[in-house]
């Protein structure tokens, strides 16, 4: 599709603007969108460099109340051991400095990722062909989990079953 401005480079910015319910779309290259033509951007494309990139939406993130600082503690200054980068900077830019960055955040980024995924711990797909030993031991977590449920209610008939369908899959584990 070529822009809609110049009709010779291809669009790389689709912009749908809602104005009074009325819908409409447009379609243009970088370069009519860095001059600003129909965008009603004033601030250059310093301000357009993809509002929704993972760094933009992770800083956004970081500034909804309640993550990152405790509501009634006064604000730490946490800083990354081996490049430096302190926290506060983190929430700003939503990138991390170095591989380190997130052993010296993760306890700040847990109610984060648990808002965003529900969980903190992955449970998505898992390949076929190499996943049969992940799927086993995910499968053994959440028996775990369902047996100490059933142990706090009392239903130990449940927990029984549970406890021996866990035996069952740690022994085909171990290839016995």
């Amino acid at each position: 599709m070529l822009c809609q401005i110049c009709n010779k480079r291809p669009a790389s910015v689709h912009v749908t603007r809602i104005i009074n319910g009325e819908k409409n779309e447009i379609h243009i290259c970088e370069q009519c969108a860095k001059k600003n033509q129909y965008l009603g951007i004033n601030s250059g494309i310093e301000e357009f460099q993809n509002p929704f990139s993972f760094s933009n939406l992770l800083a956004g993130l970081m500034d909804f109340a309640g993550v990152g600082s405790a509501p009634s503690a006064p604000e730490e200054h946490i800083k990354c051991s081996k490049c430096g980068l302190d926290y506060n900077d983190f929430k700003k830019t939503g990138r991390f400095g170095c591989s380190k960055c997130y052993n010296a955040f993760g306890e700040r980024l847990e109610p984060m990722f648990k808002r965003i995924h529900g969980n903190i711990q992955h449970t998505g797909k898992v390949p076929k062909r190499t996943g049969g030993i992940i799927r086993v031991k995910r499968d053994i977590e959440k028996l775990k989990y369902e047996l100490k449920k059933s142990i706090e209610a009392e239903n130990y008939e449940k927990a029984a079953e549970l406890r021996d369908k866990i035996k069952q899959l740690e022994n085909n584990d171990n290839g016995e």
